[in-house]
């Protein structure tokens, strides 16, 4: 392989993860999260512990829901799993969406969460970076997976030893050898799950990224597409009033039926009190398989008569394997913590670049009186230990505010999200002004934040560590206790290891 074409990878592998390093890790890091979504939901609304169960009664949550809903034009059931064991709720009122839980063997409304949680913050986060202005935030992320990409192909390309480097650890190293050996270990030990997961990321979404793949065979036609890929089913409201709807669980029984026994994962009902009101009844994709299916039936509201069926075909399918192996929602808890341990590995790896692009400059930059090296250590210490801040007070928040907080006009669940952006940058502010103390000190502030969620959580629930473990065996939310405490010892261990050794003298960077 000829040099000038190693060389040519090497500045393509140097300037993708520089430029979009931030919007990867990022990306990562929420995705990563992401894994045990419904597990930090269940953690962050406390009335949502319950034990697993099936919903009861379609009608009967009807009936609950029918009060709230008043004249919405559409309200739905997104049915429990075990590792949900809450039946949510959702109408559309005032132009906007609103959402509420229950419990499924009682049909009772619980309060308020009061938080978007993970489902709701982590995940789209993950997706698009709540960028939704002009779809800037899908495309943005697109960017970085394309870049991810790039440098998963150019990272072998440039390494010629790196397989044999892989079991080349030299832990005794300090500094930039250090650093390069952790970068190939995660790089070699990830590198077909990092390489798959994001191409998986950009195949879901090519209706955007690949519109051509549509466009062209269905000349423009996108309902025509959705239709045929997806079986949507649509009927106009005609603006007069129906009759009473017909039994819910009943069109949910022949569903399952028609399945083979599969159970629902959505119920929708469209226009509500309309003479054309219909109800959509979508399959559960939590099993044992990897494919996420769109099989879906479509049932008059008044009649219960069937109006559309739908199976998705051979090329759907496979796209819709693909869906399946990068959001992981069937039942395999061994994979769950595979893909979180793997996801983990690539924010180590992202981390790694960044610190050995710093390392390997930081000496020649101070003789050159270059500023570059200061710019990219805020860049990275923000992106990477500002974000982890970002997130465990993000949780703090969530445990330390009452159920009906508000301020300057924002509800609870925004108050969170607030805290979370404004702390994220506030640690890029704090890396650019204080370059020679701020690893530590964002160190010890992702240890603190860890152990007081950890806290705070038992003095507000109830349900301290000790209790999850032996007296309620609420194993999410102990996870996520152990899970925060493993970061906050992780993070004090690494703001430990940056204090000056006795008779150490630290270089100071430059300024």
């Amino acid at each position: 392989m000829g040099k000038n074409f190693r060389d040519s990878m090497q500045w393509l592998h140097t300037w993708a993860g520089l430029c979009l390093g931030t919007v990867l890790f990022a990306v990562f890091w929420m995705g990563t999260l992401s894994v045990f979504d419904r597990e930090i939901d269940r953690w962050m609304m406390p009335a949502t512990r319950l034990a697993p169960a099936k919903l009861n009664s379609v009608d009967a949550l009807a009936g609950q829901v029918q009060p709230l809903t008043g004249g919405a034009s559409l309200w739905f059931v997104l049915f429990p799993s075990d590792r949900e064991p809450v039946a949510r709720l959702g109408y559309l009122a005032g132009g906007k969406m609103r959402y509420r839980q229950a419990d499924p063997s009682t049909s009772i409304l619980l309060p308020d969460a009061g938080t978007w949680g993970g489902t709701g913050f982590i995940y789209p986060f993950h997706v698009n970076l709540h960028i939704r202005t002009w779809s800037l935030g899908l495309w943005l992320v697109g960017l970085a997976g394309m870049a991810m990409l790039a440098l998963c192909v150019s990272g072998v390309v440039i390494h010629r030893k790196i397989f044999a480097d892989f079991f080349t650890f030299r832990s005794d190293r300090k500094g930039r050898r250090l650093v390069l050996d952790l970068h190939n270990l995660t790089g070699v030990l990830g590198l077909p799950f990092h390489f798959f997961i994001t191409l998986s990321g950009l195949v879901i979404f090519f209706t955007v990224y690949f519109s051509a793949a549509w466009e062209m065979p269905y000349r423009g036609d996108r309902q025509a597409f959705v239709q045929e890929s997806y079986g949507i089913y649509a009927r106009p409201r005609l603006n007069r009033p129906g009759p009473p709807m017909t039994s819910l669980d009943a069109m949910v029984g022949q569903a399952s039926r028609e399945w083979g026994g599969g159970s629902p994962q959505l119920l929708r009902v469209f226009h509500p009190g309309d003479a054309n009101a219909y109800v959509e009844v979508r399959r559960s994709f939590v099993d044992d398989r990897v494919t996420m299916p769109v099989d879906a039936l479509y049932f008059d509201a008044g009649t219960g008569a069937v109006l559309s069926r739908h199976t998705a075909q051979p090329v759907m399918n496979a796209h819709r394997f693909i869906t399946g192996f990068h959001f992981i929602q069937f039942d395999n808890w061994l994979l769950r913590w595979l893909y979180f341990a793997l996801g983990l590995t690539g924010c180590v790896l992202i981390a790694t670049g960044f610190l050995f692009w710093l390392e390997s400059r930081r000496k020649r930059h101070a003789q050159l009186g270059l500023r570059g090296v200061r710019l990219v250590e805020g860049l990275t210490i923000g992106s990477v230990s500002g974000i982890v801040a970002a997130t465990f007070t993000f949780f703090v928040v969530n445990r330390l505010l009452p159920p009906a907080a508000s301020a300057g006009g924002l509800e609870r669940a925004d108050l969170e999200v607030w805290a979370f952006y404004l702390v994220w940058l506030g640690s890029f502010v704090h890396a650019w002004s204080r370059p020679r103390a701020a690893w530590r000190e964002q160190c010890i502030a992702i240890a603190l934040l860890g152990v007081a969620a950890v806290v705070l959580n038992g003095v507000t629930s109830g349900d301290s560590l000790w209790r999850t473990l032996l007296e309620k065996r609420l194993w999410p939310i102990a996870g996520m206790d152990v899970a925060l405490l493993l970061g906050a010892l992780l993070a004090g261990v690494a703001a430990i290891a940056q204090f000056p050794k006795p008779g150490q003298v630290r270089a100071l960077p430059p300024r």
